[in-house]
């Protein structure tokens, strides 16, 4: 099996009330995407949140004390400190300089997913999608209707990992396919049954496009051909562990 990855070029800045489903089949078109060779399309997170409108100008910000106690020894901005406590559901850990949170999806990530790179000025910064599964849907929807044919979409945003360096693009949305590749029953080469082997295929996914869609590439999306992934109902949310599940909690 090979893997194919197009670049999505051409794509102007988005910004809020903008028809992101049409600027993506544009650059569809271009791309050579928009055919029945079934593809999985990777949208980063960020043109998603400002099509939605996932903005806050900052100057509208009143940080709480709390914040301002947060920031003060790192040095951070105590507005977006309190930002990014209003999308958290809990912390998780502060320390040097590093705030990871729960956000209301249930992500572990730092800053809640509040990115100051790349917004619209210096004085806004951009939110994860409400419902980035919905958004996904939504995306995926009306770019059935322009194409005609079926196709998965992937919401990406960039992650970083305990007990690992470095940053990777992980799912935090999808629609049309299944996001995790369950081989559970099945075998290895030896023939030994496989009893816990779950693959995200999802975060693999966006990985793979996140080797394209750097931050000064100017290419928030790309579209994934060759990859046989299975069409359904899935949610990104699945890659989520059950708090149950999880030994680290």
């Amino acid at each position: 099996m090979a893997l194919e990855l197009l670049p999505l070029e051409g794509i102007p800045a988005i910004g809020p009330g903008d028809d992101l489903a049409q600027r993506l089949a544009e650059a569809c078109g271009r791309a050579g995407v928009a055919s029945d060779v079934p593809a999985v399309l990777v949208v980063c997170q960020k043109i998603v949140s400002k099509a939605e409108g996932r903005i806050v100008d900052l100057r509208t910000i009143e940080p709480s004390a709390f914040a301002r106690r947060i920031a003060e020894p790192s040095a951070k901005d105590p507005r977006v400190v309190e930002v990014v406590l209003a999308e958290s559901r809990r912390i998780v850990r502060m320390d040097q300089g590093h705030l990871i949170v729960e956000t209301r999806h249930g992500f572990v990530c730092a800053n809640a997913g509040v990115d100051e790179s790349n917004s619209l000025d210096a004085n806004t910064v951009i939110l994860l999608p409400v419902d980035p599964d919905a958004s996904a849907e939504r995306l995926r929807a009306d770019l059935l209707q322009r194409f005609g044919h079926d196709l998965a979409v992937v919401i990406s945003d960039t992650f970083g990992r305990p007990w690992r360096e470095g940053l990777v693009e992980v799912a935090i949305g999808a629609a049309g396919m299944l996001p995790l590749l369950d081989l559970r029953g099945s075998h290895d080469l030896t023939g030994r049954e496989l009893h816990h082997t779950v693959v995200a295929v999802a975060d693999e996914l966006a990985s793979a496009a996140g080797l394209i869609m750097e931050k000064d590439s100017g290419i928030p999306a790309v579209a994934v051909r060759g990859y046989r992934y299975r069409a359904g109902h899935g949610r990104a949310a699945e890659l989520v562990r059950d708090p149950a599940k999880d030994l680290f909690r």
